[in-house]
Order: C-alpha cells, then structure tokens, then sequence
C-alpha cells in the first residue's frame, strides 16, 4: 500500500465567523469553511434549481404527455447500477402516478452489455408486457447511437435520459435530456442519472397541469421518491454541489421520518442499520452496495423490483436476496483481489504508471470493484478485465485524480488502433472490450498515455485532514452530529488528525485492529479495519468519529484510517489503571 501525504485543510476563519454568526455549531462551522461553504447552505425545496433551464426537457415533457394523452406503451430501459435501478424505480412510480402504461427492462451485464443496443432493442420488441410504443433511457443512452437507430428503424420512439459525458456522435433520440450535452445551460451539471429522470417528471407534471390534468383531481406528490433519489445520488458518487445537497437532504429527511418506500425500509433492516438516525454513509455504503451486487452478479431486475414493491413482507424478501447476492460479492471480490496482488510483478510496479491485469477465471461483475482496490493498493490508474465473448475482454477502470481515464483510453484507441472496440466513461472510471491478442501491448501503450497525459512518472496519494480535535469535542453527541450531516463527492466527510498513546491492541477475526488509545487524560476505543498489523506505542492517527451501541450502552469510537509512529516501536504495554476519563 502506498503511503499517503497527510496534509491539513487549509482554515477559512473568516468564513468560519460568519457561520457561527448565523447559528451553526463552531465544529461544524470550521469543517464547512474549510469545505468553501461561506454561508449556511439551504436544502429546502425551494433551493432546487428549477426544470427549465435543462436543454430539451420541455420537448421531453411534451412528447411523455402526448404518450399518455395517447395511452402509448412505454418502456424503461434502465442500466444495472444503483443509479439505474433507483432512477428506473423513479421513472415506474412517477409515470404510473400520472396515468401511464409503463414498464421496464434492464440490460444483462453478461448477455447484452451496457446500454440502449441493439440486442436490448431486440429484448423490448418481445417484452412480455407488448411492443412498446416509445422507449425512455434512464442513466444511460447518449453514447447509444445504433441501439436508437435499431428502434427507429423498428418503429419505437427513443427519448434519452442521462448524465454520462457525450461522445462526438449523439443518437438520433426524439429528444436528449442530459445536464452535459453541448448547450445545455442548466447550471449543476452533477445531476446523477435518477436525478435527471426526476427533473424530467417535475417538467411533465408542470406540462400536464398546463394541459388540465389536475383541474379536479390532486396532482402527483413527486416528493414522495425522493428518498431513491437520495440513495441512487450518494451511491453513483457524483459531487455534492448545491442542488444535489437539496436532493439528498430532503431524501435523508424523509427516510429518518419514516416515510420511505418499503423496499429503502427493507434494505435498511437487512443492513442492520437505522433508518431513524439514516446517513449518506449508510446509503453508500450499506444500500447501495446490495443493490449493485444485483447488476454485478445476477440481474438488477432484482434491486429494481425490490425498490418498486410496495409490501413491505416482499420487499424484505427481495432485500434478503439482495444480501445473499452482495455476501457472495464481497468473497468473490476478495479472491480475484489476491490473484491480482499475486499476479503482479511488484518489481515491474515500481516503475510502472499503472496496472492492467486479468485473469481466465475472472468474474466480469466484479473487475471494476478489483481495479478499485488495486488503485489504492498502488494508486495509479488501474484496469482489471475478464473474459469475454468472441475472443475479447471486458475492462473496467479506476482512476486517480491525476489522471482523465476516458482520455487515457482515448489516446490508446488512436495509437492502437483496431484493440480497443468500444469504451467509455469519465475521468475516474470507465469501462471497455479489448481484443485478448492485444492485451500485452494494450498494456504498453496504457502506461504510456498515462504519462503523457499526466506528465508523471508516479503518484502519490494525498489525504486531506482537519487537524486536531479538541478532546473535550470527542463525544457521542459531537458524533451523532457530524453523522446527520451531508457529505459525500466534493464534500468529503471529517477527518481529524491527532498524537495518542496506544495502552492495547488486539486483532479481531485475524483481519482489523482494535485499539485503546489514551490522549490528554482521555481514553478511547478505536478499529482500523483490514489492518492486521500492529502499531507502535505512540501514534499519530487519521480518523473520524462514529458512535457505537453495544448492549445497550453508546460511546464513541475512532474509526482509523491511517496511523503511523511518532517515534521508535517498544514494546507495548498492558492496559494499566490510571486515572483518566473515558469518552461518552
């Protein structure tokens, strides 16, 4: 593992001041300010910026009210992400709502790929619910240029729905709602794709109140989704600008007072977690993960189907194989991560840019969360494939900061041309098949744009702290609050930065240290999961704050993520009997 730059956030004190001005607790204050916020950031409804401004969506809104005015059939083409499985349970609700025939479909991972392509245009003509009259991309789409001609030609409509960066050629669709298209004014362009569906629905809501619909009857509560909104927002990590800290907020809100769809409800229960105390970590992190191990493993009509049963007996059982689903995920990621580390040459990686690797037994759902792990084992752009059909491989690729991966591979498809047949994606991830023959200079050619792109040789990881915490603000309370609070992609949560004497260690289940710690007469429990090793007696340690319940009791604890000697390892002593005050 490479070792990370630890560097404090630089303090904004006068921004700081004007927040405490204004009400806001003086911790949460310092962390905001460091984090640009100069004033108290309003989540309420009325700071969601409004539907028009986005390029096309009143021709979008227009054509899904003559649908339902017509009562065509309609079909979701969804992608098998928690993105796309929450903004095709949005899509299912919010339509049915307003007087639609709708259904779904969503692509197999392993049978037709990524998309609207022809295969899936193939799949809609012989869907069970009938022919569909107009398809609806949600989170995918605007790199689908032959799978919207498929269905032009077949006689079904296409109307697009996304938020992926546009490529050079975009499909001939009835209309393309996406926040990235050229042209587009609307002002967040970090709308997530169940983001960009909902949009769409407040502007057909808006267009069928235009046109009567609600003259006698109440419209549609379109809030009442907002808690997949919530989750498929934190779990695409897309940054959590202004407007999506609104969605979300409301998302949270709604969730802690209960009022969530049953399958959430379910997904919460099965994860052991609260909904009534609910997080961004508990949606990216507990939630999010058992709906994707759908599309990795199986079939993410699963995920889709749990979020759109309203029973919440059913949707439990749905959630319980949703888990099942994610255990065997986290096993199978864990086997493929070691014979990728033992696969590697670490010589070779010394002086590598990057890593690319496969192996013939792969399994091609989980190469994306293997090239994850693999650039924070060695953080540099990383791309892990698995066999595919016809004498090709399918890679998935993580990136760092430093490095654009759609421009990467990019600059590969033109310096080697005929290897790579398709790809896409953005600056931190993407995805493509390869020829197998091409995989040794593929390999080459990768590491070499890398460099060329980056102008680097190496990269070193850099982890961003808030310096220390008062001890007197290591508390429970201080805990739950920061946990109510909304951080995610470009807002990261807390990390704070403080010296400790270890006075125990101990390993728990062969994989995460557990630490007792004691710094300026207070004392405190801490884990530093999947670190097996044992650590010095004087610390300096990165960590956050978290609560923890055990048999009915709730005290704090410091949740490492990185610690290193203050000076030389001695042997550590036992636990003694000092006087000392332990954490609440």
């Amino acid at each position: 593992m490479v070792q990370p730059l630890i560097r404090p956030r630089a303090r904004e004190p006068l921004a700081a001041e004007a927040l405490i001005a204004s009400g806001v607790h003086p911790l949460l204050a310092r962390l905001w300010a460091a984090r640009g916020l100069k004033q108290t950031s309003d989540t309420s409804w009325g700071a969601l910026i409004p539907p028009t401004s986005m390029s096309h969506i009143e021709e979008a809104a227009a054509l899904l009210a003559d649908a339902i005015t017509r009562r065509l059939r309609l079909l979701i083409v969804a992608d098998y992400d928690c993105d796309g499985a929450t903004a095709c349970a949005v899509a299912v609700r919010g339509l049915r709502d307003m007087g639609a025939t709708v259904d779904f479909l969503v692509p197999n991972r392993f049978e037709t790929g990524y998309g609207l392509s022809p295969a899936v245009v193939e799949l809609a003509l012989r869907h069970p619910s009938g022919r569909p009259d107009l398809l609806i991309t949600v989170d995918n789409g605007i790199a689908s240029v032959a799978g919207v001609a498929a269905a032009n030609a077949a006689g079904m409509g296409v109307l697009v729905t996304d938020h992926h960066l546009p490529g050079t050629d975009l499909p001939q669709a009835l209309a393309i709602v996406n926040p990235n298209q050229k042209g587009c004014t609307f002002p967040s362009k970090n709308l997530a794709g169940v983001g960009v569906i909902f949009y769409v629905l407040l502007a057909l809501r808006a267009q069928l109140r235009s046109r009567g619909a609600y003259a006698t009857t109440p419209e549609p509560r379109l809030d009442r989704y907002v808690d997949l909104v919530a989750l498929g927002t934190v779990a695409d990590v897309v940054r959590l600008d202004a407007n999506n800290r609104v969605l979300v907020s409301q998302g949270l809100k709604r969730i802690r007072q209960g009022r969530m769809q049953a399958g959430v409800a379910a997904l919460f229960k099965i994860s052991g977690r609260d909904p009534g105390c609910a997080s961004t970590a508990d949606l990216g992190f507990a939630l999010g993960p058992r709906i994707n191990a759908a599309g990795r493993m199986a079939d993410m009509s699963l995920g889709i189907h749990c979020l759109l049963e309203d029973n919440l007996e059913k949707a439990l059982a749905l959630a319980q194989a949703l888990d099942a689903i994610n255990r065997e995920r986290r096993d199978r990621e864990a086997s493929m991560r070691d014979e990728a580390l033992a696969h590697l040459d670490a010589v070779q990686q010394a002086f590598s840019a990057s890593v690319c690797v496969w192996q013939p037994g792969w399994h091609p759902g989980v190469i994306g969360l293997v090239a994850s792990r693999l650039k924070e084992t060695y953080w540099r752009p990383a791309i892990a494939f698995a066999p595919d059909a016809d004498g090709t491989l399918r890679g998935s690729g993580r990136s760092i900061p430093d490095v654009h991966l759609r421009d990467v591979l990019d600059l590969v498809s033109k310096r080697l041309p005929g290897a790579i047949l398709q790809f896409g994606g953005h600056a931190m991830a993407a995805g493509l098949t390869l020829r197998a023959s091409a995989f040794d200079d593929f390999s080459t050619q990768f590491d070499a744009a890398v460099r060329t792109l980056s102008g680097r040789e190496s990269f070193e990881p850099m982890l961003d702290t808030d310096g220390s915490l008062e001890a007197p603000l290591v508390t429970t309370e201080i805990a739950t609050m920061l946990g109510q609070q909304i951080w995610g992609a470009g807002f990261p949560p807390p990390l704070f930065q403080d010296s400790f004497r270890v006075i125990h260690q101990r390993l728990l289940k062969d994989r995460h240290l557990k630490l007792f710690l004691e710094r300026d007469g207070l004392r405190i429990d801490a884990i530093w999961f999947n670190h097996p090793e044992p650590v010095a007696e004087q610390i300096e340690a990165v960590y956050h704050l978290e609560s923890n319940t055990w048999g009915g009791r709730t005290t704090v604890q410091l949740m490492i993520e990185h610690a290193q000697a203050t000076r030389p390892a001695a042997d550590l002593p036992t636990p003694t009997q000092m006087p000392a005050r332990a954490a609440s």
